[in-house]
């Protein structure tokens, strides 16, 4: 399996409607934070999580925070 590549040592806030989205864990989508299949073959998967009202998150784009898919502080040390 790969490391995940670092797209960002930042988080990026994005307001969700509700429903089912798909974090890009590996780094290489280029649709970020969110997946669109570039991951196929690396042994990385994507996150799903689920929002169930309208809301701003902060989502991780080091790809190796340990509260997947939302930022934990963890880019500053990288």
């Amino acid at each position: 399996m790969e490391s995940p590549k670092i797209f960002a040592k930042n988080p990026v806030a994005v307001n969700l409607e509700p429903g089912v989205y798909f974090w890009c864990a590996c780094g290489k989508s280029k649709n970020q934070p969110f997946c669109d299949g570039s991951h196929q073959g690396s042994g990385i998967f994507p996150t799903q999580f689920k929002i169930d009202v309208k809301k701003e998150v902060y989502l991780c784009q080091c790809k190796h925070s340990k509260n997947q898919p939302y930022c934990d502080g963890t880019h500053r040390s990288l």
